[in-house]
């Protein structure tokens, strides 16, 4: 089992830029596919990008061009830098992690940060 703690949300105005962090310890992060999701109130959490173990990203429609995910496995970090931030982008964001391939299925990532909330103001 990882565990992970995100950091870097915050209050924004639309258009501007916020840099998330995931902090993983209890194992080397190389041997897990890594994920961010996000939860808006009285919605679903919903897949926003992945990046499998080799480094291969994925990422949600909505966010395309204007997120980027990575990860630093000798760190045990992974980010999530967003730009050109939208009102619909606020969201408590997660951090998940699973062992071998990504998924954009929640349900399939076992180990989650507490999550870091996001607020994008117009």
């Amino acid at each position: 089992q990882v565990q992970l703690v995100e950091s870097g949300g915050g209050p924004v105005q639309a258009g501007g830029s916020l840099s998330l962090s995931c902090a993983a310890s209890g194992q080397p992060l190389s041997t897990y596919a890594m994920a961010w999701f996000r939860q808006a109130p009285g919605k679903e959490r919903e897949f926003v990008a992945a990046i499998s173990r080799y480094g291969l990203t994925y990422y949600t429609d909505a966010v395309k061009g204007r997120f980027t995910i990575s990860r630093d496995n000798a760190k045990n970090m992974v980010y999530l830098q967003m730009n050109s931030l939208k009102p619909e982008d606020t969201a408590v964001y997660y951090c998940a992690a699973k062992s071998l391939s990504t998924s954009r299925a929640a349900n399939e990532y076992r180990d989650w940060g507490q999550g870091t909330q996001v607020t994008v103001s117009s």
